[in-house]
């Protein structure tokens, strides 16, 4: 049985651990309701180009762009894709880096020469170079920081990717907040635009579009990537904050179990070592009595 010194400093290094764990908790709590509020700000100004690009649709339903691609006589074997993953730049976040890089790894299942990775945070890049994957671009301090110019660096070197006809399909790879208690890793095309995302829901005004429908397209459509690229790395980065907040949650939680049942046994350890000490001075005592006789 372990003495009261050991027991002593497994408890005090658990205090230590807590503090760790609950200031964890409540960095990563700050952190994931200003990306939400960031998140939530943004969404009007991107809604109302979705909105641009389907009324431009509406008005002008055979207009040819290449933006929307011509993917339908391109086999997919023969398809050269473009993926962008999203992870964290930290661990410490539960399942989040490895559901995104497991399924990120499934997907990537196909000869090289047909295929670029793009990827966002220390810890994808880390896994990916372990295993021998050839990574064509990384930016750094994004995934931690994740923010509109950031997202429009990213998104103007896929697009020129795109238009120099050297990506036929550009998927990102991020992972999607469906409920606080519920994250689940997906893949979206970003790269062409497809005409069925924008299907108009309700009316739109007839209004000239000057110069012209493609020129119109030509300058919102890059803003829109831009704007799918920011939700990604803000919800991705509202996940890992979530993730890590629950992780955290679940050590301070298992650090208070062990607390108590230290407690218990440093209160056991010490009652037994006191009850030896009183059988010890009694039986000394005793055994005086019976020399003073």
């Amino acid at each position: 049985m372990a003495n009261l010194s050991e027991i002593q400093e497994r408890i005090n290094s658990i205090k230590d651990t807590m503090k760790i764990t609950n200031a964890m908790y409540m960095i990563s709590t700050n952190k994931l309701r200003r990306a939400k509020q960031a998140l939530e700000n943004t969404e009007p100004y991107f809604n109302k180009l979705d909105d641009i690009i389907a009324s431009v649709l509406t008005h002008a339903p055979h207009i040819s762009h290449v933006i929307f691609g011509n993917l339908a006589n391109l086999p997919q074997e023969k398809r050269r894709k473009g993926f962008v993953v999203i992870t964290a730049d930290k661990g410490m976040a539960g399942a989040y880096n490895h559901n995104v890089l497991k399924l990120a790894e499934n997907i990537i299942k196909q000869p090289r020469r047909t295929y670029e990775l793009y990827v966002i945070g220390q810890v994808g890049e880390n896994y990916f170079r372990r295993r021998s994957y050839c990574i064509d671009e990384t930016f750094h301090y994004t995934a931690q920081n994740p923010s509109l110019s950031r997202a429009r660096k990213i998104g103007e070197r896929l697009i020129d990717k795109y238009m120099d006809n050297e990506l036929d399909e550009v998927y990102i790879v991020y992972t999607r907040m469906v409920s606080p208690t519920v994250m689940e890793p997906v893949v979206t095309r970003i790269l062409p635009l497809s005409r069925d995302d924008y299907s108009a829901d309700g009316e739109y005004a007839t209004v000239p579009m000057f110069p012209s429908p493609e020129a119109v397209l030509s300058s919102v459509a890059p803003i829109c990537v831009t704007g799918y690229i920011y939700s990604a790395l803000v919800e991705s980065y509202c996940c890992e904050q979530n993730s890590r907040v629950n992780a955290m949650q679940a050590a301070t939680d298992a650090g208070s179990e062990m607390l108590h049942d230290l407690s218990v046994q440093f209160n056991r350890v010490r009652q037994a070592k006191i009850t030896q000490e009183i059988t010890e001075v009694v039986g000394g005592a005793k055994a005086l009595k019976r020399k003073s006789k």
